[in-house]
């Protein structure tokens, strides 16, 4: 039964789920459910929600995101989601259903641990393991997290920014702020309404983002045209928005990432401190793709930080490299059957 057994690395965010196997990202599909009104029914399910996002009537269809800062918040749509996710992977798993390593941030609680746990289980999965963020992408990282020393990650989600300290498979310092990529969109929404009286949606200011946003001044200037419709006249219009408008912009959503990163710096016991400040700060996950976000939390904390190569894709990676690994598995000691 092993040879055909399927193992699963999931890294089931607010924003996107991605799923390893067999060294490779075999699914990467955004976090979203596309539902009817009356009656609840399933309309779409990752991408096709997606590009659905502002298009449609919310009184008769509604994209909801499953996930709010890290962990469930609807355990019923969650389960549709993962377990189509799970099939389109896996295929039908009828007779060898997947074990599955799946990440969890490393504050959730106890019913929102055991939420994500069931939440595999209901989905299609046999066996389900949950291993911290943080220690999944500085897995997936390549950080040398089995040995003395002390490394420190920092993991910038869409609902949630963690930051951890890690010496021997262990994290020993940890901090956690629900602040992330989309909380930076709204951040852009907000100034877009209050600069120019126009009001744009989550993908554009995602978009926005992406081509030509920075944490930091410096950065090559660029800009694009962004539409919206105007709040005066109700009518479409455009403008063009820069690099420097959204360093602007963005800086208070920042600032409570830098702040996370401090607070764990400030309680690093001494010996470990000294090893991050020779080695640096790791960054992964999406928020780590933003321009110069390595320069500002190097400016802000005085410590060297480095975008991980992979950043957006480490803690899947990791979660997958933990499943195959029987001395990280035993270490965890929370695998499950049902």
């Amino acid at each position: 039964m092993g040879l055909f057994q399927k193992r699963f690395g999931v890294d089931l965010g607010t924003i996107n789920c991605l799923i390893y196997e067999n060294e490779q990202i075999v699914l990467r599909e955004p976090s979203l459910v596309a539902l009817t009104v009356e009656p609840d029914q399933v309309v779409e399910i990752g991408q096709p929600a997606r590009e659905m996002l502002g298009k449609v009537d919310d009184e008769n269809i509604q994209i909801v995101r499953p996930l709010q800062n890290g962990v469930i918040a609807d355990y019923d749509v969650t389960v549709v989601m993962l377990e189509r996710f799970f099939n389109q992977v896996g295929g039908r798993m009828r007779f060898f259903k997947p074990h599955v390593m799946m990440t969890i941030p490393f504050g959730a609680n106890s019913v929102e641990r055991k939420a994500a746990h069931e939440v595999a289980l209901d989905a299609g999965a046999s066996r389900v393991y949950l291993i911290a963020e943080p220690l999944a992408a500085a897995l997936g990282a390549g950080l040398p997290v089995g040995t003395p020393a002390g490394d420190m990650i920092v993991n910038i989600g869409g609902g949630i920014t963690e930051a951890a300290v890690l010496t021997m498979n262990t994290i020993v310092r940890a901090e956690s702020g629900r602040i992330g990529g989309l909380r930076i969109d709204d951040a852009l929404i907000a100034y877009v309404r209050r600069k120019y009286n126009l009001s744009i949606g989550q993908p554009t200011a995602e978009s926005v983002k992406i081509q030509v946003g920075a944490a930091v001044t410096g950065i090559e200037e660029t800009s694009m045209d962004v539409q919206g419709r105007d709040n005066v006249s109700g009518m479409p219009r455009t403008i063009a928005i820069a690099t420097s408008e959204v360093v602007e912009a963005i800086q208070e959503p920042l600032r409570e990432i830098s702040d996370v990163v401090k607070r764990v710096l400030s309680n690093t016991p001494p010996e470990l401190a000294s090893d991050i400040i020779d080695r640096g700060i790791v960054l992964t996950g999406g928020g780590a793709l933003l321009r110069g976000i390595d320069q500002y939390l190097t400016r802000e904390t005085g410590v060297p930080v480095y975008r991980a190569d992979n950043a957006m894709i480490a803690a899947a990676v990791g979660a997958g490299r933990a499943l195959n690994d029987p001395a990280m598995l035993m270490q965890l000691r929370i695998g499950q059957t049902r």
